[in-house]
């Protein structure tokens, strides 16, 4: 699932500033609006929300603690209302939840970041926030059992990198335990698959030349060029910039069809522009020319989250249209799998429609009847369409899976 990724929503935002700015214009962190299968978990009043630090079995928690892809989306559409700080975030105040020594010490790490890299003492003022990407929930796609990658023999992966483990929405404290689990069925299996191979494979001689024909045009990218002859080198860092800020603002927490078909075009016009990425010096410790090097999968990751998020017309997990904000359970099983389109990555179309991969669908296999017991339905509320959770509630207990009926949330492929 190319197209979900989370936000974080603790994440400090803008410059170096002056102590005590926060306090010119003082915001609280607030969701304005949360989905219903929350709406029991949420204070009433703020001083419920107050009592809950000390009494959380008798009061309702704030809405400031949320699960962090809906304090995400939340401070987005603060930002996006007009309602954001200065930075583009929101301001968060523990200063009047907790006495300065408490802060210190369940807040370490925190207290030290805002006041060496802000110069803000969260133990007195405000700290402003914003959402980043924290972790992508797509990547390779393997098999579930070995860990190998569909399509490329002798290649293994697991953990972030390998998608579809943890659905559209990874909880808290599963990506460890994803390591442990299927790093060592990778490991294993790779091992078993070396051991199986008589031979070394051999590479194609003229592929090498090409991929390093390849890696070194950065260092002559002002020489002769049919197609741009006469025209400077592009700065691999302003390209950077340019594709985070894009991706950022039209592909970010909240998506919409038109700003995702801008997204399209921009990238479209960034890859005609990374083949022109030039550099200056050596090999030897050359970050510059490593970031030219990085630009064309960056770019092509980033078409894969850009296309797939557009071709799935509903919200599910860390992936929200604000223009199909329900789910669809027409979607609730089907994965996209990105895949180069003809020409490779070296051919840059100038097409923006056409772009470097194609989209396939692929069903994934409905959750076996003994692990959709393991789920309590506050869980599975917040996943299921209504008549699936009808049929789930039967008396009968868990049905055999059919096509439609069950949820493969955390367990998809």
């Amino acid at each position: 699932m190319a197209a979900v990724r989370q936000g974080h929503p603790r994440h400090r935002v803008g410059p170096r500033r002056r102590r005590g700015a926060a306090q010119q214009r003082r915001q609280a962190l607030h969701v304005r609006l949360h989905p219903g299968c929350f709406q029991g978990e949420v204070r009433a009043v703020r001083t419920e929300g107050d009592r809950w630090y000390d009494d959380p079995d008798h009061n309702r928690r704030p809405p400031e603690l949320l699960p962090r892809d809906e304090v995400a989306r939340a401070i987005n559409a603060e930002v996006k209302a007009g309602r954001g700080s200065p930075h583009g975030g929101v301001f968060l105040d523990v200063s009047t939840r907790m006495p300065a020594e408490v802060i210190r010490r369940r807040l370490p790490s925190m207290h030290h970041q805002f006041k060496e890299l802000a110069d803000v003492d969260i133990t007195a003022e405000a700290m402003e926030v914003g959402p980043t990407c924290h972790y992508v929930m797509g990547g390779v796609e393997v098999d579930p059992d070995t860990a190998a990658a569909t399509g490329v023999p002798g290649l293994f992966a697991a953990g972030e990198v390998a998608g579809g483990m943890h659905g559209s929405n990874r909880l808290g404290g599963n990506s460890l335990s994803d390591l442990l689990v299927f790093g060592r069925r990778a490991g294993l299996y790779a091992a078993e698959y070396a051991r199986s191979r008589s031979a070394r494979p051999a590479a194609d001689p003229l592929q090498l030349d090409a991929a390093e024909a390849e890696a070194l045009r950065p260092f002559s990218a002002e020489g002769p060029d049919a197609d741009h002859a006469g025209r400077p080198a592009e700065n691999p860092y302003t390209l950077h910039q340019e594709l985070q800020q894009s991706m950022n603002d039209l592909v970010g927490i909240i998506r919409k069809q038109g700003e995702m078909e801008e997204a399209l075009e921009r990238l479209a016009d960034l890859r005609v522009r990374a083949r022109r990425a030039g550099v200056e010096g050596h090999r030897q410790y050359n970050p510059g020319w490593h970031l030219a090097i990085d630009l064309r999968n960056m770019l092509l990751v980033s078409e894969c989250v850009a296309r797939a998020a557009l071709e799935r017309t509903e919200s599910r997990g860390g992936h929200t249209r604000d223009d199909y904000p329900e789910m669809d359970r027409r979607w609730r099983r089907v994965n996209l799998v990105c895949e180069l389109a003809d020409g490779g990555p070296d051919s840059p179309p100038q097409d923006p429609a056409t772009g470097q991969i194609r989209l396939v669908r692929r069903e994934t296999p409905p959750i076996r009847p003994d692990l959709l017991e393991l789920f309590e339905r506050d869980e599975l509320a917040k996943y299921l369409a209504e008549e699936e959770l009808a049929a789930e509630a039967a008396p009968s207990g868990p049905a055999a899976p059919a096509a439609g009926t069950t949820d493969d949330e955390g367990t998809s492929r």
